[in-house]
């Protein structure tokens, strides 16, 4: 959608079939990434009002037998990573072009921070190069599954929140790889992880502050227990990091 700032987001409805609470997650883990130097999309809240929806057809939800109306009202914004009339965006690229990747070691630092939120899903990135320019960028998207998706729990599994291939990690050789990230992330202050969560609205989670600042509260402890976790992945069947020096 363009929006009234004229740039194009794409737009998650608090009515869509995975759960009211990936918005929360959206907005909270883009937002922590952001202050730990990752490269996410800018997010916003957006509103759409019901003439919009009455108004423009495609503005409807598919589902597996019929299709809903997108639900009014408050919405999370993820703004597009380069304007589609500047440059194009790719979800994949082939494993010879990954070296036109212009920061590819950010990979290293997003896997902290999926480690940190309890990614359920795969790393989900977008590469990015604007007209005439050669080399990509990589802008990592789709935080919906942080925290459990709408669960808010932590079932922490080895080849959770990982990249589907290893090659974005062959230039991880040992916990400096990980830096400046990991510790910006192991040293955020609990006053701004509290006041990013404090910016969420408040109906994208059905109002419930107890379990908002239990999630809080368990993300803030989560910081000590990092390292174990990238351990754990490092040590897994999927073996991700092929040259890390075991001296390092």
């Amino acid at each position: 959608m363009r929006c009234s700032d004229e740039n194009y987001y794409v737009v998650k409805f608090r009515n869509n079939p995975q759960h009211l609470r990936v918005l929360v997650n959206e907005m909270l883990a883009s937002r922590l990434a952001e202050r730990a130097g990752l490269p996410v999309p800018v997010t916003e809240v957006i509103e759409v009002d019901s003439w919009l929806i009455a108004h423009s057809p495609e503005l409807n939800i598919q589902l597996a037998h019929n299709s809903v109306p997108c639900e009014p009202g408050l919405q999370f914004g993820s703004r597009y990573v380069v304007n589609p009339l500047e440059g194009q965006v790719f979800d994949y690229l082939p494993m010879e072009m990954l070296c036109r990747v212009r920061n590819l070691e950010t990979f290293a630092g997003m896997l902290v921070l999926d480690k940190w939120t309890g990614n359920a899903n795969g790393r989900q990135a977008a590469f990015w190069r604007k007209s005439r320019e050669r080399k990509y960028t990589a802008s990592f998207i789709d935080q919906g599954y942080c925290f459990n998706a709408g669960e808010w729990s932590f079932p922490d599994s080895p080849l959770r929140g990982i990249f589907s291939r290893n090659d974005v990690y062959s230039g991880i050789r040992g916990w400096e790889s990980f830096e400046p990230w990991l510790w910006r992330i192991e040293n955020m202050e609990e006053e701004l992880i509290w006041s990013l969560a404090g910016e969420i609205p408040s109906e994208w989670y059905a109002h419930d502050w107890d379990a908002l600042h239990k999630l809080v509260s368990t993300l803030i402890a989560r910081r000590a227990i990092v390292r174990q976790l990238i351990i754990a992945l490092k040590l897994s069947s999927r073996r991700p990091f092929p040259n890390w020096m075991e001296d390092a």
